[in-house]
């Protein structure tokens, strides 16, 4: 678990868990499979993605970090993903 983004409307935390099953090739990693955990701290929600949806996001992320963007900017690109958000913010 690696916290990636905080601001004062969100949070986004990577989950990686590592295959059990090492691969069988030399000098190539064990498959790792995890998703992404977005948090609207106003609208207390989150969602987890993973696969295909996780991976966009990733991918629009390392796009926008190559602009050297401000944090409304960030925020404004974490914001297209809380109309998905359906699960009640839970703290434990």
């Amino acid at each position: 678990m690696q916290m990636l983004y905080n601001s004062d409307s969100f949070a986004v935390v990577q989950f990686e868990v590592a295959s059990e099953e090492p691969d069988v090739r030399e000098g190539v990693p064990g498959l790792t499979r995890g998703g992404y955990e977005i948090v609207d701290k106003f609208a207390r929600k989150e969602i987890f993605i993973e696969g295909a949806l996780a991976a966009s996001f990733r991918e629009g992320v390392d796009a926008l970090i190559e602009t050297s963007p401000s944090e409304e900017e960030i925020d404004a690109y974490v914001s297209r993903y809380a109309a998905l958000m359906q699960q009640p913010l839970v703290l434990h």
